[in-house]
């Protein structure tokens, strides 16, 4: 027997079992996956050699006496019979026939055996059978066995065991033992191994087989049983258990063979009340499990026909064997032999049994009644879908998804790429294979949904036109010359090839300079869609990338999301606030940016909740930035860097007065002729109210003028009146018609007395309201106190005062940098230093002060003014943090001229780092110092040499009016601060 839950059909078809202990009717014997003989049950072998006619029959006169014909039953069989409802007397018609032999308690008992077994000759030809072959010698006369090992469950005398016998030797040893008519051996059950894993048996059967000799005995446990082959298939021994044997001393190794001692049960006294109520406990129990399981009843009823009666040693053994137990608690019922402990071991199992039985039977009630529960309601659902479905009501939803699916591909199918199109049909069978109420068909739904609703192979129709795009530009923006530029050639480089590649465009520059709106412009004029997402503060890397599938919520990332959004796969993409990438536990959105933006690997970028590839190298990619310096290198490398500086006070003037001053009047609903805004207002608005870059602060200023100028406009009754809004869309016409009737009898009614009373048409005419003037005189009275003042603080600078151009995020600005005498004396030179000062700032300073020594010892030897003062530098605005190389001629120069006691030029300023040598390195932000410069009427700027060709770059209205020199070395800003350059600047 290989398996569990197997029904073996047993068929009394022999004349021998007619006169058996068999009836004539088919008797089913079921087994059980944990109720039935675990390792021990009858096999097919076991019945061929029950209905064997040729077999001689072994029998045993029962343990109970007989009394005339009729044998008296013990107590025991008695209570079985009435719990399985078999009578003895009905199925036994002669000698009852045992299938094994076991020694008995009392002389009866031995005299009763004694006396079949001379009888065996003289019964030979009778038609009772027996599962057992008569042998020679006899059970008792075997003293060396050969040992074989029982991975799984001890055999108990009275049942059957199949095992595999892998050896060679030990099988051919045990067909030899067969052919000698001494069909014994020793079956003892293998110890655990403790360097083995016990959950895998494959390996443990393979450990058994590799086991030999002494290493094979040390792993038996000594007491086991004595059994019969009954047959052998092959590598199938089955064996059947007769008596438990006890190894005494190994005889040969290989195969192991070993000396046995025949156990027989401590005697005991079957009168006594303790082992009888013990073994009516173990009947009680018994009832109890039959009451529940049908099964053991079969193999109570199979029990006794085939052995006989119960006794105590009997019952115990029966009630170990087929219940529940593991080995370790099987093998510890085979070792007792005190019975009375060996029927409360039995019983102990067996109440185990029942409550694990009673488990069972409340699991599976409660897993039947919620599966009957959810069968109902599918079976429900499913009749109301047909139901639906027949009326026309609606149609299934598996269906009508996957029409739905199907309709948006159609139209682009042969444009989706191949692979794209193979998930979706393997996508589309899946989801007719599962059920609508599933988890697993929402994710697929969903996925599906994803997958045909991108634009795939759509392309919008690029527009290429220079002129277009040039007035375009112009439209929207003013200035920004070298931007537009870039963009034109962009469009340019696109007619010429006749389709554009994706290019990563990155516009730095301050806040307010209108990167975002240069965006917008771009795909205006290019006829792309426009899609924009920020990256600020962005710290996932799913919000670029896409979550996977098999997480709750999972959505695609923002690229697919934004291809949905715009339906065309060519968008551009403005990608906002790059520099402000942030970097959290699940991962760095800046290297997840590389494969989005470099052009050599978008084309097949991959989302992890599509898992599909997409081609993103249509796509044109704009990046704004405020600082290009935040931005990590490999990702800077893959984009094209265009700087917007900001913009000059004309610049402002011209997008006030042509964009922001439009949009702020339609915004407030103020008309053309209603209001009035000077140019020196303007001007002055921008001067002391928006130094900024930008122009967003400037054009809150102009809302906030504009907001003011409505209120003025409301409180002194310039409101046009309105028509009566009818809540009711008749009652609306009605009071259409009605006012167009009075309009028209109105208008009669004037025609006629035009003529009589032409006065009186003058008099119904409004009263015209003044315009609203706004003059740098009264603009305070609009936005308030000016913010700023003039950052040329002096018309003539004094000595050691020096300014600076400096740049920040915000654009460029003016510094004035000044160092004054605390102490003067002999020995006393030094240098101290304030104003929030940066480490980079400061090392400038001291380096300022080690070259303006070096210089006046070159020009005054005999000035030891820095030997014997102590001096004080301070950068003004000390609540700001400042920070940069490019103070360092600045620095110098202040002090210089507080040593030589004389000022440098009023309308000069400078910027540059400078070495110990004197050199002046290039320094950034020219257009930003510039405008900074021109915000302040500076007219003299120095900037290193090597920062020529970023101001030759300038717009021209940017240069106008200015006098700028490159220097090299600090020796020819002496002469330009100083006044020794004798030529006219």
């Amino acid at each position: 027997m290989k398996g569990f839950d197997t029904n073996l059909r047993l068929q009394a078809s022999s004349p021998e079992f007619s006169n058996g202990f068999l009836p004539k009717r088919q008797n089913f014997i079921k087994l059980n996956r944990r109720n039935c003989y675990p390792r021990s049950s009858f096999s097919p072998t076991m019945l061929k050699l029950f209905t064997s006619s040729a077999s001689r029959v072994h029998h045993l006169t029962p343990v109970s006496r007989v009394v005339g014909s009729s044998p008296v039953e013990s107590p025991l069989f008695k209570a079985l019979s009435q719990i399985t409802g078999w009578n003895r007397r009905s199925t036994s018609l002669g000698h009852r026939a045992f299938f094994c032999s076991e020694p008995t308690n009392g002389e009866a008992a031995a005299e009763a055996e004694t006396k079949a077994v001379e009888s065996d000759s003289e019964v030979s030809d009778s038609k009772s059978s027996s599962a057992i072959v008569p042998t020679n010698p006899r059970p008792e006369d075997c003293l060396t066995v050969l040992a074989l090992p029982v991975p799984h469950r001890p055999l108990f005398p009275g049942f059957y065991m199949p095992i595999y016998v892998k050896d060679p030797k030990v099988l051919a040893a045990l067909q030899e033992s067969r052919r000698r008519q001494a069909p014994y051996a020793g079956a003892f059950l293998l110890k655990d191994d403790p360097s083995a894993d016990s959950s895998s048996s494959t390996d443990a059967e393979k450990n058994i087989n590799e086991l030999k000799g002494k290493e094979l005995l040390n792993r038996l446990h000594e007491v086991g049983t004595l059994a019969q082959i009954s047959s052998i298939q092959g590598d199938q021994v089955i064996l059947v258990g007769h008596r438990r044997l006890r190894i005494k001393e190994m005889v040969s190794e290989e195969p192991l063979t070993v000396k046995v001692d025949h156990l027989k049960d401590n005697p005991f006294d079957m009168d006594d009340d303790v082992v009888k109520a013990t073994s009516f406990e173990v009947i009680s129990t018994l009832r109890d499990v039959l009451k529940t399981s049908s099964l053991w009843r079969d193999h109570v009823q199979t029990y006794t026909q085939h052995i006989g009666d119960f006794t105590y040693p009997r019952l115990a053994d029966f009630g170990a064997a087929i219940c529940g137990a593991n080995r370790h608690q099987a093998q510890e019922v085979l070792e007792e032999l005190d019975v009375h402990k060996r029927l409360r071991l039995t019983l102990e199992l067996m109440k185990k049994e029942m409550e694990i039985s009673k488990i069972q039977e409340t699991i599976a009630k409660a897993i039947e009644e919620k599966i009957s529960g959810e069968q109902r309601r599918y079976l429900l659902n499913e009749q109301l879908k047909a139901i639906k479905k027949e009326l026309g009501v609606e149609t299934d939803d598996k269906s009508a998804l996957s029409a739905k699916f199907k309709e948006r591909i159609e139209p682009n199918k042969e444009k989706i790429p191949a692979h794209v199109l193979q998930v979706i049909e393997e996508e589309l069978t899946k989801l007719q294979l599962l059920e609508a109420s599933s988890s697993e068909f929402n994710v697929t739904r969903n996925y599906l949904d994803w997958l045909t609703i991108l634009p795939w192979g759509n392309y919008s129709n690029e527009n290429f036109d220079v002129a277009r795009a040039q007035t375009i530009l112009d439209e929207d923006h003013y200035g920004l010359s070298d931007v537009k530029e870039r963009i034109l050639e962009f469009i340019a480089v696109g007619r010429l090839r006749g389709t554009s590649q994706g290019k990563i465009i990155c516009l730095s520059g301050p806040p307010g300079v209108g990167k975002t709106s240069i965006g917008r412009s771009i795909a205006r004029a290019l006829n792309r869609k426009f899609f924009r997402f920020s990256v600020g503060g962005l710290a996932d890397v799913a919000e670029i990338k896409g979550h996977r599938r098999t997480y709750v919520g999972a959505m695609p990332g923002k690229m697919v999301q934004c291809l949905k959004s715009v339906g065309t796969a060519n968008p551009l993409v403005l990608i906002d606030e790059i520099d402000k990438l942030g970097r959290g536990h699940a991962g760095d959105p800046a290297s997840a940016l590389l494969e989005l933006l470099d052009p050599e690997q978008n084309a097949n970028f991959l989302d992890h909740y599509l898992d599909v590839t997409i081609d993103l190298s249509k796509v044109l990619f704009v990046c704004t930035a405020n600082v290009i310096d935040m931005i990590p290198n490999p990702l800077l490398d893959r984009m094209e860097v265009i700087s917007i500086a900001g913009y000059i006070t004309d610049e402002k003037v011209h997008i006030a007065r042509d964009y922001l001053e439009k949009t702020a009047r339609g915004d407030c609903g103020v008309k053309p002729e209603q209001v009035e805004v000077s140019d020196a207002a303007l001007l002055s608005l921008i001067e002391n109210y928006c130094r900024e870059a930008g122009v967003r602060n400037l054009q809150k200023q102009i809302e906030k003028i504009y907001r003011k100028i409505a209120l003025k406009l409301v409180r002194e009754g310039a409101v046009p009146e309105e028509p009566a809004v009818a809540s009711d869309p008749e009652e609306a016409e009605i009071v259409a018609d009605v006012g167009e009737s009075i309009e028209n009898h109105t208008v009669e009614e004037n025609t006629v007395s035009s003529a009589e009373e032409p006065k009186e048409e003058a008099q119904t005419e409004k009263i015209a309201i003044e315009t609203v003037m706004i003059d740098e005189s009264n603009l305070a009275d609009y936005v308030g106190k000016p913010v700023f003042h003039a950052e040329k603080l002096y018309e003539q600078t004094p000595v050691g005062v020096v300014m600076g151009l400096a740049w920040t995020s915000m654009g460029g600005s003016t510094l004035y940098i000044e160092t004054t005498v605390v102490e003067e004396g002999e020995g006393k030179g030094g240098l101290n230093i304030t104003g929030q000062l940066g480490d980079v700032m400061k090392e400038s300073a001291q380096i300022a002060h080690t070259v303006a020594r070096k210089i006046m010892l070159e020009k005054e030897p005999e000035n030891q003014f820095f030997a014997n003062s102590k001096l004080h530098l301070h950068v003004p605005a000390g609540a700001t943090p400042k920070d940069g190389p490019s103070a360092g001629c600045t620095m110098i120069t202040s002090l210089l001229s507080l040593a030589t006691k004389k000022p440098v030029r009023k309308d000069l300023a400078m910027t540059g780092e400078v070495t110990l040598t004197g050199r002046i390195l290039p320094i950034g932000g020219v257009k930003e110092k510039t405008i900074a410069a021109r915000r302040s009427q500076i007219k003299t700027i120095i900037f290193p040499e090597a920062n020529r060709r970023d101001f030759d770059e300038l717009a021209e209205n940017v240069k106008e009016g200015l006098n700028v020199h490159f220097v090299d070395d600090y020796g020819k800003i002496f002469e330009l601060a100083f006044g020794y350059d004798k030529q006219e600047d």
